[in-house]
């Protein structure tokens, strides 16, 4: 059997992070995540999710600090005001590229979540 007959099912990054509780409360009460498994106790891995994008923490392991992420959504100025009122921390406020219209959130650990959208006109 040919690996090129094998689907893809999905692509998760796995973040390193300092404290997954920490980490959880960042992405659910300041990002609008759910955590989808895992982060009880003394818990040291978990998955947390938006719209069923799964993004995976885990403690003092697997990875490196400060892995960017490209997340890419509707419109990113309902989720600007959002984040803003929530203290959300800007490594830039949104900006138009050629690319994307995009803003870029940086977690607790130094990881960096760029949102985007359609570039504006």
């Amino acid at each position: 059997m040919s690996n090129r007959s094998v689907g893809v099912e999905c692509i998760i990054p796995i973040l390193r992070v300092t404290s997954v509780a920490a980490s959880i409360r960042y992405y659910v009460d300041v990002l609008g995540f759910q955590v989808d498994w895992g982060g009880e106790g003394e818990s040291t891995f978990a998955s947390v999710s938006r719209d069923g994008r799964a993004i995976m923490l885990c403690e003092g392991e697997q990875g490196q600090p400060g892995t960017w992420i490209w997340i890419g959504v509707e419109d990113i100025e309902p989720l600007f005001a959002d984040y803003s009122a929530k203290g959300a921390k800007f490594r830039e406020q949104p900006t138009n590229y050629p690319w994307a219209y995009e803003m870029r959130i940086e977690d607790p650990d130094g990881h960096v979540l760029r949102f985007g959208s359609e570039s504006k006109a």
